[in-house]
């Protein structure tokens, strides 16, 4: 891995002249920034797409003291209770308060969400919350409703392109134009995992891609996007004949380690969907179509 620190840190934007992707929200985060009053805010869209970056970007521009919380890590009420309430309510010495929750949606909707609900409405005087989530349906309508929304939607591959390049050429790092496309291929939309994998695969100085590996990475993700959209099986069914992909254990993995990206509300059924296919993977003599059956079944839950 080439250089010190992580890239992903290194390059994040500081200012909106440096933020890839979303122009159409900038002049509206511009007038925040200019009249100084942030309002609550929840940005919304799916992983690596620039919402804590965003984020950062305002409070990083507004004179304020600011928290940042992730959610994941913290998901109970006494987050709210204890780490939350006591930043809101303690004695500042800029005009403003502001605090990040990033994945806002791995709140408990019983207890953490309504508290949090409170907490807005009870410090909104002087402390603004700005929510992140990849699923704006998991917040509760009560939080929604004293936010501006905005989806935050992943930068053009173009962009990202780009963006990839010029960190290579700023880190002296040597590069083929067709490695570096389908690293970013594989990656997209996710700018985060694009970079972070540029890292890992620079040694030495040079740009060093498995190939085969990118590709087999690619179909990964065309499957995942295409289960997302819950595409017609027989789709699918030639996507993976035509890939050559015979390691159905580690397809079954992929759909277990991404349930969270796809599975929407029916996430238990779709485990056991997983657990009987996987078992049944071991037994069966044709190990495709018992992954293309359990495949039709978690279309069919989510359709």
């Amino acid at each position: 891995m080439s250089s010190h620190g992580l890239w992903v840190e290194r390059y994040r934007p500081q200012d909106l002249s440096t933020y890839v992707g979303n122009e159409h929200l900038k002049s509206k985060v511009e007038r925040f920034l200019d009249d100084g009053n942030i309002p609550h805010l929840l940005l919304y869209g799916r992983a690596g797409g620039g919402k804590t970056t965003l984020a950062k970007i305002i409070v990083n521009n507004t004179e304020c003291d600011y928290l940042y919380i992730n959610a994941s890590d913290e998901r109970n009420i006494d987050l709210v209770r204890d780490k939350l309430k006591t930043f809101a309510s303690s004695v500042g010495f800029k005009p403003m308060k502001v605090v990040i929750l990033d994945e806002a949606d791995y709140l408990n909707v019983n207890s953490a969400q309504p508290a949090l609900r409170n907490l807005m409405e009870t410090f909104s005087a002087h402390c603004r919350f700005i929510l992140t989530c990849n699923y704006v349906e998991k917040i509760i309508d009560p939080i929604q409703s004293r936010c501006q929304t905005y989806k935050i939607v992943p930068p053009s591959k173009k962009e990202v392109a780009l963006h990839a390049k010029t960190i290579l050429e700023k880190e002296n790092i040597s590069f083929d134009l067709d490695d570096l496309a389908l690293v970013v291929t594989a990656g997209y939309p996710d700018l985060r995992k694009v970079i972070n994998e540029l890292q890992r695969m620079s040694i030495d100085g040079k740009l060093s891609i498995d190939k085969d590996g990118m590709i087999h990475n690619e179909f990964k993700l065309q499957f995942l996007e295409a289960i997302s959209s819950v595409t017609d099986i027989r789709t699918i069914r030639k996507m993976v004949a035509d890939s050559n992909f015979t390691d159905y254990t580690e397809l079954f993995r992929l759909l277990y380690d991404e349930i969270d990206s796809y599975g929407k509300d029916k996430v238990p059924e779709i485990i056991a969907d997983i657990s009987q296919g996987s078992y049944q993977d071991v037994l069966v003599v044709d190990k495709e179509i018992n992954f293309i059956a359990t495949v039709s079944n978690i279309l069919r839950r989510l359709s």
